[in-house]
């Protein structure tokens, strides 16, 4: 294998003029504002610095666990308790096996652009490159601050428990640090009544965190509301969720929230009756308040979770063994949205989709419920987890173009727990210059530079700083 000079080009993914123009002169300067991700914030409140490349790539990249199984390696080499040095080598026998993959461009990207490697990684130079990221990763500019600039981002969403205290934010914030880290609402956690033991134990330092008792359905919602303004006071204004499928039924009538209150007291021991109601009433009485604060609300629908008991037990949730569902989400979606919209309470709204099935779907949905008022209101999000490949995103963008108006798309977001993951935002730059500019080059669009590479800024950049008012 010649390890010298990748296919990482400066026209990489770029294959005609137009496209290059988009790209160089519209695409490739802009600040990235990444207003959904995983990273952790005390990493970043603390500046952390990595001891390995292992450390910084392969913890936690549950991609990458899935690809090297594939491929037949041992587990101990992916999340076992191997060095990281044998992980690394693992990683590198694995990666030339994976051409057509995104982990492919992806890895050679966040090589290139992080540490300057532009060859093929494979076993033959694995243990060179591991030593050469290892030294630069010991410097000050390669500490979590120092590579986020690196990536000339502008602003992060991470994604915050209700309970959490806040204080890495709050770090962030008191030391001036120039990149705009702002938590995200996200109260899975609190639906999960079907898991009684859990739930219990969740609102009990829901209780804690909010300073309330909660013995009754009113009061688990005057608990939110407690901590909604808490994460408002600290810089949220985004929400997000994470469900199979929206509820389809608000209904808590007064005997379901004395069963609920029963429920709390222990003076059963039998499931909650109907789980769906409680979900879809207390998600639907946090989004009121989310309208009300101005925030705007995010639903990632569709995963079907932890497929994989053996190594659910082995390792945990996110051990790499969630899939695609195929579950029916159009009706639960429309009720849901449109009890919003009926009273004039629906907020800014983007939608996930995790089945490529769902891509028209999804998009049709987004335009039932504009308002007239807000430019882009409803959005139909970028091509997320399974679907977050140059397929993936192209199907997204022309589900946008079809069925809505793609002049007003926030854009890209990285979803990722790696602070090495800023390369997809070139990634997906890349193929939506490439896309307009060859519908340039064909005829189909219009062939002026300045008006297509306007509407490329602002799906880029502009969009998501005005939709998000950051």
């Amino acid at each position: 294998m010649n390890n010298k000079q990748t296919l990482l080009t400066e026209d990489f993914l770029l294959q005609n003029k137009a496209a290059k123009n988009l790209y160089f002169n519209y695409a490739a300067h802009l600040p990235i504002i990444d207003y959904h991700n995983h990273l952790p914030p005390d990493e970043i409140a603390e500046d952390k610095k990595f001891e390995t490349i292992s450390e910084i790539w392969l913890k936690g990249d549950h991609y990458k666990w899935r690809a090297m199984r594939a491929l037949g390696v041992n587990e101990e080499l992916i999340t076992g308790k191997t060095t990281d040095e044998e992980k690394f080598l693992a990683w590198s026998r694995s990666l030339p096996q994976l051409l057509r993959n995104p982990l492919f461009h992806w890895s050679l990207m966040e090589l290139k652009n992080t540490f300057g490697i532009n060859e093929y990684l494979n076993a033959g130079n694995a243990l060179e490159i591991y030593k050469k990221c290892n030294d630069l990763l010991r410097r000050d500019e390669f500490s979590v601050k120092g590579l986020l600039k690196r990536f000339n981002v502008e602003m992060i969403g991470t994604t915050d428990d209700p309970n959490d205290d806040l204080e890495h934010h709050k770090k962030i914030k008191k030391d001036n640090f120039d990149i705009a880290v702002l938590p995200s609402f996200r109260p899975d956690k609190v639906f999960n009544i079907a898991d009684r033991s859990s739930f219990m134990l969740y609102l009990e330092n829901l209780g804690k965190a909010s300073g309330l008792e909660i013995r009754t359905f009113s009061d688990l919602l005057e608990a939110l509301k407690t901590r909604i303004d808490y994460f408002h006071e600290n810089g949220c204004r985004i929400s997000d969720h994470g469900l199979t499928q929206m509820p389809s039924n608000f209904n808590m009538n007064a005997g379901l929230q004395k069963e609920f209150s029963q429920f709390l007291e222990r003076k059963n021991s039998n499931p909650f009756s109907k789980p769906e109601s409680f979900v879809g009433t207390i998600l639907l009485e946090l989004c009121r308040v989310y309208h009300q604060k101005g925030w705007v609300q995010q639903f990632h629908l569709g995963p079907l979770r932890n497929s994989n008991s053996r190594l659910l037990h082995l390792l945990g949730t996110d051990a790499g063994v969630d899939s695609i569902g195929d579950l029916s989400q159009s009706r639960s979606l429309s009720l849901f949205l449109n009890a919003l919209d009926s009273t004039n309470q629906l907020a800014k709204t983007i939608l996930y989709n995790i089945n490529p099935a769902d891509n028209e779907v999804f998009a049709a949905m987004c335009g039932n419920f504009n308002d007239g008022i807000t430019v882009g209101k409803m959005q139909y999000g970028s091509g997320w987890w399974f679907l977050d490949q140059k397929d993936g995103i192209e199907k997204q963008l022309n589900a946008v173009s079809n069925l809505g108006v793609i002049s007003t798309f926030v854009g890209m977001i990285t979803d990722s727990r790696s602070f090495l993951s800023y390369s997809r935002h070139e990634y997906f730059r890349r193929v939506l210059c490439n896309l307009f500019g060859s519908e340039i080059e064909k005829g189909i669009l219009p062939d002026d530079e300045k008006w297509i590479g306007e509407i490329i800024e602002d799906i880029c950049y502009n969009n998501a700083k005005q939709y998000l008012n950051v």
